[in-house]
């Protein structure tokens, strides 16, 4: 659990949720552990008002997750024109 997502740290700091705690939570994300990001940053962003920039940015970043986990991401030979696959991982072998 991030420091953000923490309730009693929360309301110790009276603070409201941040752009940065958004950002935090998003860091390197994969499409291993998309779907389970979203779900943190949709908990971390309940509540705030429809125009909190914490929420729009936690808003764009869950379309951004929901898209990595289920289409994954592309890297190597697919990503960079002109690399060729190893064969080992080639679907056209």
């Amino acid at each position: 659990m991030s420091e953000a997502e923490n309730p009693s740290v929360r309301e110790k700091d009276g603070a409201d949720v941040t752009v940065d705690d958004v950002r935090h939570l998003m860091g390197a994300s994969t499409p291993h552990f998309a779907l389970q990001l979203r779900n943190r940053i949709r908990r971390l962003i309940r509540g705030l008002p429809a125009d909190h920039p914490a929420r729009l940015e936690g808003e764009r970043e869950i379309a951004r997750l929901d898209r990595l986990g289920v289409e994954g991401e592309l890297r190597g030979h697919r990503a960079e024109p002109g690399l060729e696959p190893l064969a080992s991982v080639d679907d056209r072998a």
